[in-house]
């Protein structure tokens, strides 16, 4: 680790309509955006920028900054709603992205592996970093996520290692689960000579986002599907297939990538075996293709109105090969409150500004409710944390 960095900055107040890319973004009435921290800009640099968010127990945000090989920590002393301080946390980490809080220490994916930061004498950056978990496949979409599910394991997500492909390492287009102490706690019972598995879910393509519903513990996930596919045998690529999924994760099941799409349909030049498709899980609800689902939270938490409590918000990161773009955008994922609470039923748009003219300023990534009731959100291309908050103050009454 590198010397001590902490850079202090100052945000009086929100800067005018032309400089302030908050107020491009469009909101439902009621809700207002501004600029929690600007940071380093991903521009067109994939995976650059800020990426994955955990709140500390003091109410600091630690973000991760993908190919910058840091993660970082902004504090609001004043709880002004705006950063005022940033500190370095880690700057020799391997592409870091997942972060998660164990006993009070830092838990942070690297591509190859899952490391526990520790302070050095109460103060980052970290005074010591213990390897977790080893040897994690690294390539394609190498990028990792862990959380901390309801039953005190940690879950992450291992992408593919190619587009469309028959996988040879049985842990790539899965989700894991360890122990925290590193050990595999997988969906398969080993007995006698069988090495224990951490695979809890596969045939899932990049499920890079994934939360427990708060009243059922359900476990949803976002998973990205194929690239340049064709809906016919030999035809051309079809930018409107495969849909995006969340998906419902349940232990040992299989989410149907390489040879299926959405619900059920297999991909005509990637044949499976006839019948395989039916056998699998299908998505519980779909986004546009190419739209590239990441983060998800749910509104449990969040100061917002009644009717957003039983809900969740995904952030489309955005498409890269689309003639027409697609993404670039929060959506809101509706859930039956009243019959069945983890059931989804519709995705209406959030958040919206970002794409205009089939061109993007920026790329949201992460969504995660703050201590503080408001919401945060990432944003990689334009090197941005914005904060969500509800101010009407005619419906206050409806914010539990």
């Amino acid at each position: 680790m590198r010397g001590v960095f902490l850079l202090m900055f100052l945000v009086t107040s929100p800067v005018n309509a032309e400089g302030d890319p908050a107020s491009l973004i469009k909101l439902p009435t009621g809700f207002k955006a501004q600029v929690f921290a600007k940071l380093d800009s991903g521009s067109t640099d994939y995976f650059r920028g800020p990426r994955m968010m955990a709140f500390d127990n003091e109410g600091n945000l630690y973000v991760s900054l993908g190919r910058d090989n840091k993660v970082i920590m902004l504090s609001d002393a004043n709880h002004d709603g705006l950063a005022d301080g940033i500190a370095i946390v880690a700057d020799n980490l391997n592409s870091p992205n997942g972060l998660a809080f164990s006993n009070g220490n830092l838990l942070v994916a690297n591509q190859d592996g899952v490391v526990r930061l520790q302070k050095q004498n109460g103060q980052w950056p970290a005074g010591k970093v213990t390897p977790i978990i080893s040897g994690l496949a690294t390539g394609g979409h190498t990028l990792k996520t862990i959380k901390i599910g309801p039953d005190g394991y940690l879950y992450i997500n291992i992408g593919s290692s190619c587009n469309v492909c028959a996988e040879t390492d049985p842990q790539r287009a899965t989700i894991l689960r360890y122990t925290l102490d590193g050990k595999p706690a997988g969906a398969l019972t080993t007995l006698g000579w069988h090495a224990p598995t951490a695979v809890w879910a596969s045939g899932l393509r990049n499920s890079q986002g994934f939360a427990w519903h708060h009243k059922t513990g359900a476990m949803f996930a976002t998973n990205n599907g194929a690239d340049n596919r064709s809906d016919s045998k030999g035809g051309a690529a079809n930018d409107e297939v495969p849909p995006e999924h969340l998906n419902r994760i349940e232990p040992g099941k299989n989410y149907s990538w390489p040879y299926c799409w959405g619900n059920h349909v297999p991909d005509p030049n990637f044949i499976s075996d006839e019948g395989y498709c039916a056998t699998t899980q299908a998505p519980d609800i779909t986004f546009a293709a190419h739209s590239t689902p990441i983060g998800i939270t749910f509104l449990d938490q969040a100061k917002f109105p009644t009717e957003y409590k039983n809900d969740a918000i995904v952030a489309l990161h955005g498409s890269w090969n689309r003639k027409a773009l697609s993404g670039y955008k929060l959506v809101r994922v509706k859930f039956d409150d009243a019959s069945n609470p983890d059931k989804p039923t519709e995705v209406v748009d959030f958040a919206t500004g970002w794409l205009n003219n089939n061109s993007a300023w920026g790329r949201p990534v992460d969504v995660i409710v703050g201590p503080d009731g408001a919401f945060y959100v990432s944003d990689d291309r334009a090197g941005l944390i914005y904060r969500i908050t509800y101010t009407a103050d005619q419906v206050q009454k409806n914010i539990k």
